[in-house]
């Protein structure tokens, strides 16, 4: 275990309030870790900086000059924190055994990667944290969340339950994973498929240490409905059965309005015309809409853009 290289790697957007507070936290973990053997003395913690408007990458540069266990990244832009984390994956993944990631806020319990790191040991490839408990959250956030991860799983996205990108993974587990070249990423969704052999440890989510959070309700929901539709043609298969439904009732819908025409009783009330135009109107433009959320994502996968462009890094 001591020659196991760890990377602790933190993606970072607008970040300045707590930023070196994780780095102090994190750098006495790290080295407790090694002082007990657990891990090579090599091990580095790795910010990644999300183009942050802030002065978040002078902050990492300044603690890179103070202490080489601190490394970074700066990527060109901002591109989002699924990208940003998997453009810290990818850069650890070159010098690193095993690899955790989690979040700047300092809301995921960081004594809970010892039990990761002894996962590890034990032959697991993957290890999610996973939350005991939402006691911290509010009633509105508790249960939309655990409508997220019912639809989720609904609809065919493999996910597991409370876990967000709080997790270990080996090198060769972070080798499979650069094998989906996919643009569209959804990392919660896109790890339980590498395989291998997985666990989970639990901790207790805490309360955000200092700035806002960076999902609000609206970035929530675009994340959910983009997770369900990188890794699942089930709204399709929907539509398409909704459609199949309707068009049967439309055949009765049809049958009856003879049937009252040969009886000349062809007169129909208009509040029923206007709720079924209406109805069918609707479901026409949420088919629409769901099938255009798949022709946009077929649009960015053909165009093959980066997912990422890395400006500097400070290993």
């Amino acid at each position: 275990m001591t020659d196991t290289i760890l990377y602790i790697v933190v993606p970072c957007y607008n970040e300045k309030e707590v930023l070196r507070e994780t780095a102090k936290r994190l750098k006495e973990k790290i080295y407790t870790l090694s002082d007990k053997n657990l891990i090579s003395k090599e091990s580095k913690i790795l910010f990644v900086n999300d183009g942050s408007k802030d002065n978040t990458w002078e902050i990492i540069t300044s603690l890179h000059e103070e202490d080489k266990v601190f490394s970074g990244v700066c990527l060109s832009k901002n591109r989002g924190h699924q990208n940003a984390l998997l453009a810290g994956l990818m850069t650890a993944k070159n010098y690193a055994d095993v690899v955790i990631s989690m979040d700047a806020d300092l809301q995921d319990d960081i004594n809970a990667v010892d039990d990761m790191i002894e996962k590890y040991s034990e032959g697991f490839d993957i290890v999610y944290g996973v939350r005991s408990s939402r006691k911290t959250d509010t009633f509105f956030k508790r249960n939309t969340a655990l409508l997220f991860y019912k639809m989720m799983n609904l609809l065919g996205a493999e996910t597991v339950y409370n876990h967000a990108d709080y997790r270990l993974m080996t090198k060769r587990a972070l080798e499979g994973l650069a094998e989906f070249e996919e643009v569209n990423l959804f990392l919660r969704g896109l790890v339980p498929m590498i395989g291998y052999k997985t666990t989970t440890v639990e901790y207790e989510r805490a309360e955000r240490f200092a700035g806002e959070s960076k999902y609000p309700f609206k970035k929530m929901l675009a994340f959910a409905i983009d997770g369900i539709t990188s890794l699942s043609i089930k709204p399709i298969t929907l539509i398409t059965r909704l459609g199949l439904f309707i068009s049967c009732i439309s055949l009765f819908a049809l049958i009856y309005t003879l049937i009252k025409y040969f009886l000349n009783q062809t007169v129909l009330g208009w509040s029923s015309l206007m709720a079924s135009v209406w109805l069918l109107g609707g479901l026409q433009l949420f088919a629409i809409g769901i099938i255009g959320e798949y022709i946009g994502k077929i649009y960015k996968e053909t165009k093959r853009r980066p997912r990422y462009i890395i400006s500097e890094t400070l290993i």
